[in-house]
């Protein structure tokens, strides 16, 4: 009765259950770090991207953010209004890139601390035998993650 929920057809439901849950509840955990930042989640994640990945049109970060075109239009128009991101007009004055800008990199960069920082307590704090069975999941995670989104 108390042992993790085995999904029907995964050879491995109980490690995918535990993986769930542990990721939802590490992003919540972080995303009350992320409230500093002043950013409503969207405009955080989309000011993400840019900064990460690097000017795209607004099309390929409605994509990316997996929203609605009109949707990523408000949430650049407030990124805009906040000197955190700017429209880029190309030399074919009809295609438009979105790019993050000083302002806009800066911020992400202290989030980034920010969270960085709260991980480091969070971790000091467990017992050193927890803390090295951690050590080397962040890449293993990100390939779980790229496998997903090549499936989905």
């Amino acid at each position: 009765m108390g042992g993790p929920v085995v999904g029907v057809g995964e050879p491995d439901g109980g490690t995918a259950t535990e993986l769930n849950s542990g990721a939802i509840h590490l992003l919540r955990a972080v995303r009350r770090v992320d409230r500093a930042s002043g950013l409503p989640p969207g405009q955080l994640s989309a000011l993400s991207v840019l900064v990460s990945g690097g000017p795209v049109t607004l099309g390929a970060l409605a994509a990316a953010e997996d929203v609605a075109g009109p949707t990523m239009t408000r949430i650049v128009d407030g990124l805009v209004q906040r000197g955190l991101a700017e429209r880029q007009r190309q030399a074919d004055r009809r295609t438009v890139l979105v790019a993050a800008t000083p302002a806009g990199r800066r911020l992400m960069r202290d989030g980034r601390r920010r969270r960085v920082e709260a991980l480091e307590a969070a971790l000091a704090a467990l017992p050193v035998a927890d803390r090295r069975r951690l050590r080397g999941v962040g890449p293993l995670l990100d390939r779980l993650a790229a496998e997903v989104r090549m499936r989905t």
